[in-house]
Parts: C-alpha cells; structure tokens; sequence
C-alpha cells in the first residue's frame, strides 16, 4: 500500500520514462522515493543509495556526490549520518585527505574542525582525537593558526 505522495512519486517515475522498480517499494517513503527519482532523472549510479537503510538525507548527499564525480564509497554507509557525510563531502571536493576525519567516532562539528585544518595546512593529528570536543578543536586549531 503506498499513500498518495508516495503514489505522486511512481506516477512521476512512470511519466518520466524512469525504471521505478528502483523506488516503487514499500520499503520506502515520498522523500526517499523523490530522491531515487531524481537520481534516475540524471542519471545517477542509484544502485549506490536507493536502500531504505539510507533516509532521504543521505540520499541526497550521496547523489551530489554523484553529480560532482566524487568516490561516495568514502560515506556512502548508513553508520554516517547526513551531516557527517556533508563534511566528507566538502572534504571530497576540496582535494582532502578526509580519512584522516571519516570514522563514525566523529561528529559532524568535530568533522568541520579537522576539515577547517586540513584545509589551511595545520597539522590535524595533534587534534584528530574523537575525546576533544568539537570547541576544543577550534581552540587548539586557532592557536596552531596563531602560531603559525
């Protein structure tokens, strides 16, 4: 049984031409479908997110991923939650070595900070630890800036 967003959603694949077998499962909801949809429309790998282990969010940060050419394999995990896989993401886009801060034990903020670092040539490791919180970096960060 699908309700009537979710029925929008099918009927849109339909009238788009798109294989709605991708997202025409119960396993799903409008969002998901919506981004698996999307994802078809331009030609995206969905096979890489179209799971119901993956919310609308993630979808959505795997498939700019996609569109910008990045190797999602990186964050394309449900252990990531969406605002982790955003920060893996601009890590991806910059040219970063973001497996120095793509591990679940990291939030998104403390995420950032290592990112911030990376990206202004600051040695990270001496703050890459998931026990600093995310204001303790910026501090340690800042005085590294500082110092520099």
């Amino acid at each position: 049984y699908f309700d009537e967003y979710e029925q929008e959603e099918i009927y849109l694949g339909i009238e788009e031409g798109l294989d709605v077998s991708w997202f025409a499962k119960e396993d799903f909801n409008n969002l998901q479908m919506f981004q698996i949809r999307v994802g078809l429309k331009r030609e995206l790998d969905v096979s890489l997110y179209a799971k119901p282990e993956f919310d609308s969010s993630q979808m959505s940060q795997i498939s700019y991923g996609l569109e910008d050419g990045l190797n999602v394999s990186t964050y394309a995990t449900p252990e990531f939650n969406w605002l982790q896989m955003q920060e893996i993401r601009y890590g991806l886009e910059k040219g970063l070595n973001v497996e120095i801060y793509a591990m679940e034990n990291f939030n998104h903020r403390q995420m950032s900070e290592i990112r911030n670092g990376l990206e202004n040539n600051i040695n990270v490791s001496i703050y890459s630890n998931p026990e600093f919180t995310w204001e303790q970096m910026r501090r340690i960060r800042f005085e590294l800036v500082r110092s520099k």
